[in-house]
């Protein structure tokens, strides 16, 4: 098991500690609801997700619908399933369960748990327990899935009870009891629930109601349904089966989840219907007959195994404090039709966001110009048409080819001014350059310098494309980076229309995996805490694996250490080629999001040459407290 402490200092340096707040006393009263839940099967789905409710059957989910938590940081294998949450008797704690588990590994292939324990439900201190590690006599053990907690009245403490399978045996439902700290186990697992006919049960969820507890079981691997059982006194080994299946679905299904409605008798017993990726919901007043109410339910999310719980007002405005959704009601692609290489700035002239990026859908990435496009919310875009047409008279040393604009808006003499960087084809034809065009507003018109500002590689090879421009908030001094084949840097001079030749550097990236990090083009940076991270495209834009890695810093001119897990976002599903990324903080908070683009998937192939219709999106770029990058999932 991992040292109990080891996440102490993640949890006071978490920077959504400002608004924990202490626990509420349980008798404050219960008016929302909280569903925690993980959304698939690619490791970065198995994560834990929180969403609130209202009503208990209208939920909205939190954080962009992002994990709250990295995955990586409280498991072994790096990914977590089936979390499950309660509150703790006393109304001072919140305990959570997870599975410890990748599927990409494998069924069969995790051997334990995950408790986490918080007072706040925004920050969490995990445990991880191996169970084969951890207790003799597990050799043969196979998969440890879908753990609950209970609070077991007739021993005063909590019971944590998941399914194990051993060798060829069947899945057993197995419980252990926990320390007062919800840190670790008392004592070895031992057997909870066989049922009578000794086959695979699991996803055990057990309500009390009414003196006895009422527990619901998978039948695994021999009907697929929910089942009940019933005893008095948890230990006893005393349970009484029904006959009957309560889901109302001939669809397979599991992950049952058992939770009481606030101010009423009814109960909700939702399930994942796996096979069709949805859930259901069924209503009872005696947890023996069930109907279904899917009519009354919405989710703006796509639950898999999770658990849901009351929680006070107080409760609610934390969660959504901690947690907000800047994306809400948005939907990917943001932009119409075909951009890549987008740019993403927040002008503090206008208090607007823009979006300035390769005008795409030409064969050979031949668009000769840029647009912009305008939001007020990240939400509704509207365009805000050509900013810079490289085949026209408006970029005099230009011929065509406009790729990767960079946009930087700057103070100069107290007038705001607005810098378009951009790498285009000379008239000279010999090779990519980079020139810079200037506009007293963020969508213009803008003039474009009669000659371009980099010319050449400072290693020799490789295109002068992928510009970016910086302004280090520490020193007010802005940077430019570029590069094709390698990284390069050098200070902008005060007039941001030139570069110090001197401050040159090449700073591309060594270290880490070579697969994982190897630098292709498109550097991005940004400040934060004191760190600089450096986050550039991997592989071929034509590529579905091109994808975002990064390092850092502590100067903006480099070395570059490469993360211990560079990868920030790559493909998922048909979401491909997702890469080529800005980054932006949202302002007044410490919350960011990141914009790139991914091939259209319909052009993939074919007549159609790859990676020339892409499509620009926006996500939730998330920090850990600790400093690293949690992989963003593509939505």
């Amino acid at each position: 098991m991992k040292d109990r402490n080891i996440f102490r200092n993640f949890i006071a340096a978490s920077c959504l500690a400002a608004l924990a707040m202490p626990a509420l006393a349980q008798q404050s009263p219960m008016n929302a609801y909280l569903f925690a839940y993980f959304t698939g099967n690619d490791k970065r789905d198995e994560s834990i997700k929180f969403a609130v409710s209202r009503d208990g059957v209208n939920f909205t989910a939190l954080n962009d619908n992002a994990p709250i938590i990295d995955s990586r940081l409280i498991s072994e294998t790096g990914g977590v399933r089936d979390p499950h949450i309660i509150r703790s008797e006393d109304g001072k704690h919140f305990y959570m369960v997870v599975t410890d588990m990748v599927c990409a590994n494998g069924w069969d292939s995790n051997r334990g748990l995950t408790l986490l324990k918080s007072d706040d439900l925004v920050n969490w201190t995990p445990s991880v327990i191996n169970i084969q590690k951890r207790y003799k006599g597990h050799e043969k053990l196979k998969r440890v899935w879908a753990p609950q907690t209970i609070y077991d009245h007739d021993a005063g403490k909590y019971m944590v009870y998941w399914s194990m399978q051993h060798g060829d045996g069947p899945d057993i439902i197995y419980y252990a009891y926990t320390n007062d700290d919800f840190t670790d186990f008392i004592g070895k697992p031992k057997p909870l629930f066989i049922p009578k006919n000794k086959k695979s049960c699991i996803d055990g969820d057990i309500v009390y109601k009414d003196g006895a507890y009422h527990m619901f079981y998978k039948t695994e691997g021999h009907g697929n349904g929910i089942k009940k059982a019933t005893t008095n006194k948890l230990t006893s080994g005393k349970w009484t089966e029904y006959d009957d299946y309560k889901q109302q679905t001939d669809k397979a299904v599991e992950g049952a989840g058992v939770f009481k409605l606030i101010d009423s008798d009814k109960y909700i017993l939702m399930y994942d219907v796996y096979m069709d990726g949805k859930y259901q919901f069924t209503e009872s007043t005696d947890l023996d007959n069930f109907k279904v109410i899917d009519s009354s339910v919405s989710m703006d999310f796509h639950p898999r195994h999770g658990s849901v719980m009351q929680i006070t007002d107080e409760e609610y405005d934390r969660l959504t404090k901690a947690f907000p959704s800047y994306l809400k009601g948005a939907s990917n692609p943001v932009l119409p039709q075909f951009h890549a290489d987008p740019e993403i700035m927040y002008s503090e002239k206008t208090g607007k966001y823009y979006i300035y990026s390769t005008t795409d859908g030409y064969p050979g990435w031949g668009g000769s110009y840029y647009t912009c496009y305008s939001s007020p919310d990240l939400k509704d875009w509207q365009y805000e048409g050509v900013t810079l047409d490289t085949a026209t008279d408006q970029v005099p040393w230009a011929n065509g080819n406009a790729w990767a604009p960079a946009i930087e808006e700057k103070k100069i003499n107290g007038d705001y001014k607005y810098f378009l960087y951009f790498s285009a084809n000379p008239v000279t034809d010999n090779g990519k350059q980079i020139g810079v065009a200037v506009a007293d507003n963020p969508t213009g018109p803008f003039k474009a310098l009669d000659k371009p500002i980099i010319t050449e590689s400072p290693v020799g090879h490789g295109q002068q494309i992928d510009v970016d421009v910086f302004t280090d908030p520490a020193s007010g001094k802005s940077y430019l980076y570029w590069g094709n084949g390698y990284m390069a840097g050098a200070e902008l001079n005060d007039d941001m229309l030139s570069i110090k030749p001197e401050t040159i550097t090449v700073m591309t990236p060594e270290g880490g995996t070579l697969a994982d990090y190897n630098f292709r083009e498109a550097p991005y940076v940004i400040y934060r805490n004191g760190t600089y991270y450096f986050m550039w495209s991997v592989d071929d834009t034509g590529s579905p694996n091109y994808h975002v890695a990064y390092g850092t810093s502590d100067s903006p001119l480099g070395k570059i250490t490469v993360a211990e897990n560079p990868v920030i976002l790559s493909q998922i599903g048909k979401r491909i080629g997702t890469a080529h990324n800005s980054a932006l903080n949202i302002p007044g908070t410490d919350d960011w999001i990141t914009v790139y683009h991914r091939i259209n998937p319909a052009y993939k192939e074919g007549k159609y040459s790859p990676g020339t219709h892409r499509e620009v999106c926006i996500d939730r770029l998330i920090f850990n407290p600790d400093g690293t990058i949690m992989p963003t999932t593509p939505q």
